[in-house]
Order: structure tokens, then C-alpha cells, then sequence
């Protein structure tokens, strides 16, 4: 397919000035939500429709070039807070990640690690707190008009949450300027040096929501994460670091299940949402059974 020709496409080119003289090829790469595109060394991302429901664009550009700024991502060319359209610079001869290969390209947990150490010592300011309890409530909030069920028991997880919940309010971390959805497809390595791109869902965040989450996304075993976490703080994690890294990495899963649902219910085709919201909550709930995590919960709540 010719993607220039697609009349979305062609659309989005013409409504970016420094767009406007581009003629050459334009290549499809990607995308779970939104349409991304290579165009020459710039990257057009178009938004998906129905994004707007749970995404703050405004909040997303200023993050985005804040992480630019602290030289985790690419520089941002343009952006459009009203349509979603945003250009960046294409980052030549990186590799987009998946987990097989965070798995198999020697060092890439560590130089994602890194690159969280570099975005979350920054000093960046984002606009948006993400706060996962409000942002549970919010989405069930979406969910409530649509006609799609969650799954059995959601309601009594959030419930058990609340135990998770005392004891991060019991030592709040310092908020960082977060990436908060972590996928691996959103890191891009060079073999030296590791990339962050989408800031959709960026926010001020306790900084460990970003450990736990990529090493969820990423499958990260337990070496992996022993690699990314020495990385990020040039140690061994204390017991209630790690602790926070493995609450996270529960409640990430709690989170994203309604985020799939509400992509279920937007009739979103690039994924089977369904079976990805139930087996995010079914994770969930063996990571929150198993009797380890009582002992994470213990850690943190006496820091």
C-alpha cells in the first residue's frame, strides 16, 4: 500500500508546515492506538480515534519535549494538541523493541534503566499526575457509559488494593517526571544507547511505576530485572525499592485491564482486547496471590 495516498495520510502531511515540501516515500511503522509513519528522518504519528476520551494531547507535547530536553527521546518538530498530530525526529539505526528482543540484545534492560535514571533525575516538570487510583476510578468512569463488561471479581481486586494503597500512602515517593506505559515497543535501542517515544500517558509519578511496568511488558525474568535495576541505581535495590518495583508490577495489570476494555469497547482492531484485559487481570491476581507479595506490601509500608 501507498500510504501517502491514504486519504488520512495525505491529510496529516498537508496539515504540517514542515511537512510541506516532503515528496519522498512514506513507510507504516506501527502502532496499537495511533498510526505512526516514517517519513524521510521525521515520524508522523496521527491519533487514534476515540483517544481523546483519556488522552490530554496539550499535557502529552509539553512531556514529550521535556523528555527531549532531558535526552531520552527524540526532538519534537511539531504538535497539535486539538488533532493529535505530532512530527518527531527518526532515531536511525535503532532497533523498535519487543520482549525477545529486551531478552536477547546483550545489555538492553540495563540501557533502559539508564535512560529511566536520566528522564527521572531531570528535573522535568509534566503538566498531568498520574495518579493510578483516580485513573482506576476515571476509567471505570468511561466504562460505565459503554457496554462491555468487566471481568469477574474486578471490583473485589480494587477492594484488596487498598492494602497496596495504605502502604505507598504510608512513604509517598518523590514525584518524577514518568513515562507511566512502559511497552516495549516504545523503547528504541541502538545498542548503545536506549530511546523513549510515546508520552501519551506521562505524568509525575513515583518512578518505580515505570521499573515495574516495563519489566511487565517486557517478561522480564528475574536476571533481567536485577540488570535494569542495578542500572538504575547504581546498586542493589533495598527491599522496599524492589517492593514498590513488584506492587507495581500488580497494579500496572489492575490499571490496564480497563484501558484494554475501553479499546474493546472503541472497537479498536489491532488487538484481540478482550483476551488482553482478562489476561492482564489474571496476572494480577496470581502476582497479588502469591505469598511473596504480602512480604513486598510489609517492605514498603515500614520503608
Amino acid at each position: 500500500m501507498t500510504y501517502a495516498n491514504d486519504p488520512e495520510v495525505h491529510a496529516a502531511i498537508a496539515a504540517v508546515p514542515e511537512l510541506e515540501t516532503y515528496t519522498g516515500p512514506v513507510e507504516r511503522l506501527g502502532g496499537l492506538t495511533n498510526r505512526v509513519f516514517r517519513l524521510g528522518d521525521l515520524c508522523l504519528r496521527i491519533a487514534g480515534k476515540g483517544t481523546e476520551e483519556y488522552i490530554d494531547r496539550a499535557n502529552e507535547a509539553v512531556a514529550a519535549r521535556e523528555a527531549a530536553a532531558a535526552g531520552v527521546s527524540p526532538a519534537v518538530v511539531h504538535a497539535d494538541a486539538a488533532s493529535g498530530l505530532m512530527v518527531t525526529r527518526y532515531i536511525d539505526g535503532a532497533v523498535t523493541m519487543t520482549p525477545d528482543s529486551f531478552a536477547a540484545r546483550a545489555g538492553a534492560p540495563a540501557r533502559a534503566g539508564k535512560a529511566f535514571r536520566r528522564l527521572h533525575v531531570s528535573g522535568a516538570e509534566f503538566p498531568f499526575r498520574f495518579d493510578l487510583f483516580a485513573m482506576i476510578d476515571d476509567y471505570l468512569a468511561i466504562l460505565s457509559g459503554k457496554d462491555v463488561a468487566l471481568p469477574d471479581g474486578y471490583h473485589d481486586v480494587v477492594a484488596e488494593a487498598e492494602t497496596v494503597r495504605a502502604a505507598l500512602d504510608r512513604h509517598p515517593a518523590p514525584l518524577a517526571p514518568c513515562h507511566c506505559d512502559p511497552l516495549c515497543e516504545n523503547f528504541l535501542d541502538t545498542g548503545h544507547r536506549m530511546w523513549i517515544v510515546d508520552w501519551e500517558y506521562s505524568g509525575m509519578n513515583d518512578p518505580m511505576w515505570d521499573l515495574g511496568d516495563l519489566s511487565v511488558e517486557g517478561s522480564f525474568n528475574a536476571a533481567q530485572d536485577a540488570e535494569m535495576l542495578h542500572a538504575y541505581f547504581g546498586r542493589d535495590p533495598s527491599a522496599a525499592e524492589a517492593g514498590r518495583v513488584v506492587i507495581y508490577k500488580a497494579m500496572c495489570d489492575l490499571l490496564w485491564t480497563l484501558w484494554g476494555l475501553i479499546q474493546l469497547a472503541n472497537n479498536n482492531p489491532a488487538e484481540d482486547f478482550r483476551a488482553y484485559a482478562d489476561g492482564r487481570f489474571a496476572r494480577c491476581k496470581a502476582l497479588m496471590a502469591d505469598p511473596s507479595f504480602a512480604g513486598h506490601i510489609t517492605a514498603v509500608r515500614d520503608g
